[in-house]
């Protein structure tokens, strides 16, 4: 079976990594273009783009698709090199492009996307950061048949997994990489003898996991206890949870909500300091930090933390890093 594949980041790369594993022959990548990072705001490829040109594979970096958009002559290149190429099937994995009809009809199977949730549930950009903050037990992975709606299209293939108490976006979207290659292979392999049969999506239970947006990683001290440990998780590693603290605008990485604070504590308050955690006062409750970062520092367990900035108890967050 001949595959195109289109995908960006990194949990796209595991995903490719492993069709290309299982022998699929993949003539093309489509991937976004080269992006400014790091200090030096240097353009940097992709993880899909790095890996695909250390192996040898075909990569195209169309900046839209639309062929009457404003990249008109990006999205004819594209289609070119696909009807080229003739694949029986694209995959799609966090690619960053909406995909139009034409790419949509393009190959004799279609476009398959890996998307991480459970569908219905967290439609949209977001999956991992909104399944975590909304304090989801279990998510998964869906492999689904794609259609010009977002994330609407039928359900071929899906499994899931916990969510751990201590998981952050970025632990969990290793095992749902790991799993979302895995169950891709599956499928291709099923469809290739036939076996692969999809479900419409059920009406009940969609929700939404919108891209998340800087402003949200600010801590509000107010809110309970439960909600702010989890957003500070669902933060890690993007965009990061803030809180300021004697003016600087201090990254929190992790977090357990604790069930009491202490009698009457003032939202942002320290009411505690521990190797193991800094306690803070939230609107019901308190939690536990045990990894912050300072601005241009490195991350630090609390006791590394504590060394280098002194709190007691008493001292204070303010109550919004906004």
């Amino acid at each position: 079976m001949r595959l195109a594949f289109a995908g960006t980041p990194e949990f796209a790369r595991v995903a490719l990594a492993a069709l290309h594993a299982a022998g699929f022959d993949i003539p093309l990548v489509l991937t976004q273009p080269d992006r400014p990072a790091g200090r030096g705001q240097q353009l940097q490829p992709s993880a899909v783009k790095a890996w695909s040109v250390a192996r040898g594979l075909s990569v195209i970096q169309p900046q839209g698709l639309r062929l009457d958009g404003r990249y008109a002559d990006d999205a004819d290149a594209a289609r070119e090199a696909l009807q080229a190429r003739q694949p029986d099937v694209m995959v799609v994995a966090a690619y960053g492009l909406i995909l139009p009809k034409w790419v949509l009809a393009l190959p004799r199977l279609g476009c398959l996307n890996i998307h991480a949730s459970l569908l219905p549930r967290w439609r949209g950009a977001a999956p991992i950061h909104r399944a975590i903050e909304a304090g989801d037990a279990r998510t998964g992975i869906t492999v689904m048949q794609m259609d010009a709606g977002l994330d609407t299209g039928a359900m071929l293939l899906a499994e899931s997994i916990d969510i751990a108490d201590g998981d952050t976006t970025g632990s969990l979207h290793d095992r749902l990489a790991v799993l979302g290659g895995r169950l891709i292979v599956e499928a291709l392999e099923r469809a290739a003898c036939g076996g692969l049969h999809a479900t419409v999506q059920p009406t009940e239970g969609v929700t939404y996991a919108k891209k998340v947006d800087k402003a949200e990683a600010a801590v509000d001290w107010t809110l309970d206890a439960d909600t702010i440990a989890r957003r500070i998780r669902a933060f890690n590693p993007a965009p990061g949870a803030v809180a300021r603290l004697r003016g600087e605008a201090v990254k929190l990485w992790q977090a357990q909500a604790l069930p009491v604070a202490a009698p009457d504590a003032t939202p942002g308050v320290v009411v505690g300091t521990f190797a193991d955690g800094i306690v803070v006062a939230c609107g019901s409750g308190a939690v536990r930090l045990s990894e912050l970062q300072r601005p241009g520092g490195k991350r630090l367990n609390t006791a590394q933390f504590l060394q280098g900035q002194a709190l007691q108890v008493g001292d204070w967050f303010d109550l919004s890093a906004a």
